[in-house]
């Protein structure tokens, strides 16, 4: 990650950073080894947040639903071994994903402040377009959609979701 798309956003007193990604496993992404650079930046997001000692969790969503890849807890030092075999084909079922990411922080605040980041990893090729997460402060998307035309979905995404966008 670059560091001019690094920025400091002050935190509520005692609210614990939890970095969720949702990372597309879709079979869009497998063409020219998108979700392979993927995987690739969410290594580099999951050694920033055990750096910084922030929790981390990893939901994928592939052919109709979303799945949990890695489960919220604190960031971990050595994370390859489970990054390394996520697989994809299917869908975009965008939409899933962001039911699910809304009721693991519902959960997780629940035993406490959270504030939530979350990173889109994506080429941004949904059928649908779904609303954007209630549930978090601040929303990354890190666009793979270099195949094919460059339609700029993952851009036009963040726009209407008014988040962060960034090329990966």
């Amino acid at each position: 990650m670059a560091r001019p798309h690094l920025r400091y956003r002050k935190q509520p007193a005692g609210a614990q950073l939890m970095h969720c990604v949702l990372l597309d496993t879709s079979a869009s992404m497998l063409r020219s080894q998108q979700l392979a650079r993927a995987k690739g930046y969410l290594q580099a997001l999951a050694d920033q947040a055990y750096r910084q000692r922030d929790r981390l969790c990893v939901l994928g969503f592939s052919g109709d639903s979303a799945y949990v890849i890695q489960a919220e807890a604190k960031a971990q030092a050595w994370n390859e071994g489970w990054i390394r075999p996520i697989g994809g084909g299917g869908g975009s079922p965008l939409a899933s994903a962001i039911a699910l990411l809304e009721r693991l922080l519902q959960r997780a605040r629940r035993q406490g402040p959270v504030h939530a980041c979350v990173w889109l990893l994506t080429d941004g090729r949904f059928a649908q377009l779904p609303e954007r997460p209630r549930c978090a402060e601040q929303i990354t998307v890190v666009g793979f959609d270099r195949v094919g035309l460059p339609l700029q979905l993952s851009q036009r995404l963040a726009a209407r979701w008014q988040a962060d966008w960034m090329p990966a």
